[in-house]
């Protein structure tokens, strides 16, 4: 069953992805009023995150996190802290839901969804990119993990990729290339550049993070979701276009 969390108040997103009971919901963290966008499921679904791996839940989560750890006031070992305290907040195990975070407040949220033939494809993304835009193989990354504690600048590109059809663990993988692609090229189309080398477009933010969910019909099974592939196709095209409009959304 799809979990029943206890909010004051929620924005249901109208998604035509049958069996995905997403919504932006409201609620208080220690003392700041935050939001995020959870998307539940009737069963467990394997997920791809690359932030908290390979894992199996009912329930994923785009987090807006507090103005401190934007910010740069929060420590890992605070935020490590929060990541464990939400799920309990929201009435979900710790064990069954995936979380990404940004700076970037829910009310931004944008969908794109496309349908060919019995293929299905659903992007949800928030993005931001003014602050820490950054152009992956020239820019300088100073953060050691384990070393120094790391600022975190506003902003963050994430994205939440759902599907009908079952994806193999290497699809799932080869979906993140495709879907980090066309993000790039929405940065680029917009002519970002990067906050470190202003005079070079920008590919993405230092802090991007995504989550990939496989469908659970054994009667679709995908292997491949490169751009040749009309999979990688409707994965291109609708990361392009939810990451375009979060990103007007939030940054105008």
């Amino acid at each position: 069953m799809i979990n029943a969390v206890p909010q004051s108040k929620e924005n249901r997103l109208n998604l035509q992805l049958r069996d995905a009971d997403a919504r932006v919901l409201y609620h208080k963290y220690e003392k700041a009023q935050l939001n995020l966008t959870l998307v539940s499921f009737r069963e467990k679904r394997r997920v791809l995150s690359t932030l908290d791996g390979l894992r199996e839940v009912c329930n994923v989560a785009n987090v807006y996190v507090p103005g401190c750890l934007s910010t740069g006031h929060m420590t890992l070992q605070s935020y490590e802290q929060f990541k464990r305290r939400l799920p309990k907040i929201l009435g979900i195990s710790r064990s069954d839901v995936a979380i990404i975070s940004t700076g970037v407040n829910m009310e931004k949220v944008a969908v794109c969804e496309k349908i060919h033939g019995n293929f299905h494809v659903c992007c949800i993304a928030t993005a931001g990119a003014r602050n820490n835009a950054l152009r992956s193989g020239v820019d300088v990354g100073n953060w050691v993990e384990n070393r120094t504690g790391m600022k975190l600048a506003m902003g963050t590109i994430n994205i939440i990729l759902l599907t009908n059809v079952s994806l193999t663990l290497g699809a799932m993988a080869r979906a993140i290339m495709t879907t980090t692609e066309a993000k790039t090229a929405a940065l680029q189309d917009l002519d970002y550049k990067s906050t470190l080398s202003p005079q070079m477009q920008a590919t993405g933010t230092g802090t991007d993070n995504m989550i990939v969910v496989s469908g659970i019909n054994p009667d679709l099974l995908i292997r491949h979701t490169g751009g040749h592939t009309k999979m990688g196709e409707l994965i291109g095209v609708t990361a392009k276009a939810a990451v375009t409009e979060a990103l007007k959304k939030h940054d105008n």
